[in-house]
């Protein structure tokens, strides 16, 4: 081939490339908008009361005691949303905050944790009188948002009886706490498998007197475990509420699961140095603060409420 044609062809090609590359960049500006216009829209008379509400949230919420926050979401813990970023949506968790500040300027919910007795009143449209009350120890508090939930316990005609309530039920009439104290353990499954004597709570049982910010005393009872066999291999968890165990089958049993406790992949001691795992399991401080100015902010109605009827 003549080496003239190679060069008009290249020439050519060279061409029709600059081209089309000009012709890319054309049409790309032309779906581009410029900052100007962004900035023209941000500050449209239209978006005015949306940029002075965002001014206010700005504004960092001043506490004289920097332990208020924290307090007050442990006493409130569902308004944290899932540290678990697979099952976050903010626009759906501030939908939900929304709905249960609504919801608590109906009802009242007390202070209250996993070990204390409640009582719950439910409406019934099946037993007399339209509403059935359950009276129980709170053995677990779960979930986030409306989801919240908590499990009482009682025995009832000799039979572990569990009821779960969602707390931000429009079935839910009142909520009463008779008696406010902790335990040792975060969760009480373990009475299921526990003699019935340490879930029996009669239900006609007086209230104790709650006063406002009364200090939270901690129920350091130790329960007995009934003969296997159980629901959990319960010899595996720490538990704090539990006496020792001494039903073994052996005594090379109890050597063995002692021997397995010690070994690194059960104790993982490497987690406690693990900030990515730590960060990834909880919940910032600084979107923790966001969260309870927006509590204090938006919720006075239910807290005047609170402060009425405690």
């Amino acid at each position: 081939m003549n080496t003239s044609l190679i060069k008009h062809l290249c020439t050519l090609l060279l061409r029709t490339n600059g081209e089309l590359s000009t012709i890319s960049k054309r049409c790309y500006q032309s779906h581009r908008i410029r900052n100007q216009t962004l900035d023209k829209h941000r500050t449209s008379p239209l978006n005015k009361q949306k940029t002075e509400d965002a001014k206010n949230d700005s504004k960092p919420v001043t506490n004289k005691d920097p332990e208020v926050p924290t307090r007050f979401l442990q006493k409130n813990p569902e308004f944290l949303p899932n540290p678990d970023w697979g099952y976050r949506d903010q626009i759906a968790e501030m939908v939900e905050r929304n709905d249960m500040y609504r919801r608590r300027r109906n009802i009242f919910m007390p202070e209250f944790y996993v070990g204390s007795i409640l009582a719950v009143t439910l409406a019934d449209k099946f037993a007399l009188g339209k509403t059935s009350r359950f009276l129980g120890l709170c053995i677990y508090r779960g979930d986030q948002g409306l989801h919240h939930k908590i499990i009482l316990r009682n025995v009832i005609d000799n039979e572990g009886v569990e009821m779960m309530y969602e707390l931000y039920s429009p079935l839910i009439q009142k909520i009463e706490v008779i008696k406010l104290e902790r335990r040792l353990d975060d969760e009480l499954f373990y009475l299921r498998d526990c003699p019935l004597e340490y879930s029996y709570f009669p239900q006609d049982m007086e209230s104790q007197n709650i006063f406002k910010d009364m200090p939270v005393t901690t129920n350091t009872i130790k329960v007995k475990l009934n003969p296997r066999p159980w629901s959990q291999r319960w010899e595996r968890v720490d538990l704090q509420g539990v006496e020792p165990f001494t039903g073994w089958k052996s005594e090379k049993q109890r050597l063995k699961l002692k021997r397995l406790a010690n070994q690194p992949q059960v104790k993982k001691e490497w987690e406690k140095m693990d900030l990515m795992k730590h960060y990834r399991e909880s919940i910032p401080p600084e979107e923790s603060m966001r969260i309870y100015g927006e509590v204090v902010k938006d919720a006075k109605d239910w807290k005047n409420r609170e402060e009425r009827e405690t």
